[in-house]
């Protein structure tokens, strides 16, 4: 069934349909205010009883070629082989003329009509019947399905979602191909009219969470959705927090992962990227990789992901820490260096910290922003040239360069880029922290992000679980990957209905 005669809210009686061609016709104009992509053929049925037909669809949105060849024809070729046709309602004639498109459907009220054409459907009215027909003519213009640009992988799958929500749900069927994978339809955005999908797989996704995610969606009163961004601020727990607690992807294969772990997938036209929750700290550290290669080669890689988080959080505020107050931990021969280099600096540690990190950034940005052709060269002369100048001007200190480097090179060892805005934004106070209180200060900022982190829920789920609360079944895939043959339940905290994998019901009892 369309999702034209499916609608939550029905419209008002004022926005019927009427019975006069010409008035419905005259009435969609001024609704649309007279535009030139507004496409309206006009037609006559029968000879004795003649009836007007029109045809109405959008240029661009609409595919020409399904309108002319299996709806223009076969009502022209129709009407030449019986002249004088009896017709009681549009729906017998549409059988009678044999329309060969994949879906029709009935609408009575003017907002569905909108909504039909808006979509790129093609709408049929006739005159003398309150009530029109939408056929599906959805132009297929859109972006081919390529590999992903920002979760690129050496092993595994070489397909991205596109901007197109249907070819979004394509991709993640020839996945999951079960009849258990459900998708809940919402339209949102009282101007964009933006449609939105919910996907999860019946049986194995909480009845709550789903219900949970489907009334925020219901709650959402917005003039436009752009981008699944819109979506994910008015739907996660935590408004004030950094943190992500609304996971996205533009990998299907990551998508169908999550949806078989019990998660609850959101899929919005017109972004390639797609909202999954509830989410936990742990996913923005797993890589789709990780699950295509030796368990062995992965714990390491995610052993690193970890440490490299930590760098690129701490590492610039036990520099000034460290040279600021708590000197005596360095070796003498390492101290006497760091000395003799910031000999000639004017400035205190933290203030060449913030120069450093703040000019980096604003390198990162400017390289993001730039075209691709000239993006390197400037990523090259602002990396090698300015900071070997600084350092020979004596602004900053070799061993700040080597810091700011070597934070920069861990901050993009996340496989999601979310969490690693966050990481570079909370450099910031810690090396504030550190100015004023040494490794106290850092200690204490620490302190407050974890208890932050273990205070934060992604739809009542905690956020860093399976840690906090601790759970031993669960850290077969957290900080470490266990072999597949391991993995033989879903996490606990995340899928509570169904949590045995497959049929290994008696190997998990076994186990125990």
């Amino acid at each position: 069934m369309s999702m034209y005669n499916n609608a939550e809210t029905s419209p008002s009686q004022n926005d019927l349909l009427y019975t006069s061609l010409s008035k419905n016709i005259k009435i969609i104009q001024q609704s649309l205010g007279h535009s030139n992509d507004i496409i309206i053929r006009e037609i006559r049925i029968g000879e004795a009883e003649p009836h007007s037909l029109a045809i109405i669809s959008i240029d661009g949105l609409s595919d020409k070629t399904t309108i002319s060849d299996s709806v223009i024809d076969k009502l022209m070729a129709n009407i030449e082989e019986e002249q004088d046709i009896e017709i009681t309602t549009i729906n017998q004639y549409v059988r009678n003329s044999y329309l060969t498109v994949g879906d029709v459907t009935n609408i009575e009220h003017f907002t569905t009509l909108y909504s039909a054409i808006l979509n790129g459907e093609t709408v049929i009215l006739l005159d003398g019947f309150a009530e029109g027909i939408v056929t599906s003519t959805r132009s297929a213009k859109d972006r081919a399905v390529t590999e992903p640009s920002t979760e690129s992988v050496i092993r595994g799958p070489r397909e991205s979602f596109t901007e197109t929500i249907r070819t979004n749900t394509a991709l993640i069927r020839r996945k999951i191909k079960s009849p258990n994978l459900w998708i809940k339809s919402r339209v949102i955005g009282d101007v964009t009219q933006t449609d939105v999908a919910v996907m999860y797989i019946n049986g194995i996704a909480s009845d709550k969470i789903v219900a949970e995610v489907l009334a925020r969606l219901d709650r959402i009163n917005i003039d436009g959705i752009l981008e699944s961004g819109y979506i994910e601020d008015f739907i996660q727990d935590s408004k004030n927090s950094m943190f992500p607690t609304v996971y996205n992807s533009e990998r299907p294969d990551v998508i169908a992962g999550e949806l078989l772990d019990g998660k609850v997938a959101i899929l919005v036209d017109g972004t390639p990227f797609v909202l999954v929750v509830p989410a936990l700290f742990t996913s923005f550290l797993q890589s789709a990789e990780d699950y295509y290669q030796h368990w062995m080669i992965s714990s390491l890689i995610r052993i690193l992901r970890f440490f490299g988080i930590s760098l690129a959080l701490v590492a610039p505020s036990l520099y000034v820490a460290i040279t600021t107050f708590h000197q005596e931990m360095l070796p003498t021969p390492m101290l006497i260096s760091i000395a003799s280099q910031r000999e000639g600096v004017p400035f205190p540690a933290v203030v060449e910290a913030l120069i450093m990190e703040i000019a980096f950034e604003v390198l990162r940005e400017a390289g993001l922003r730039m075209p691709r052709t000239i993006g390197p060269a400037v990523s090259i002369v602002g990396t090698l040239v300015i900071g070997q100048a600084a350092v020979d001007a004596g602004v900053v200190s070799a061993v700040m360069v080597i810091i700011v480097a070597l934070t920069a090179i861990c901050s993009f060892l996340f496989p999601a880029y979310g969490l690693s805005n966050t990481i570079r934004v909370l450099r910031f106070p810690l090396m504030i922290l550190a100015a004023m209180f040494g490794l106290f200060g850092v200690m204490f900022g620490i302190m407050v992000i974890i208890l932050h982190l273990c205070s934060i829920r992604s739809f009542g789920v905690p956020y860093l679980s399976p840690f906090a609360p601790l759970v031993l079944q669960d850290q077969k895939d957290a900080f470490v990957l266990f072999p597949r043959r391991k993995l033989l339940t879903r996490p606990r905290l995340v899928n509570q209905k169904n949590i045995v994998r497959g049929h290994n019901y008696i190997n998990v009892k076994n186990r125990k």
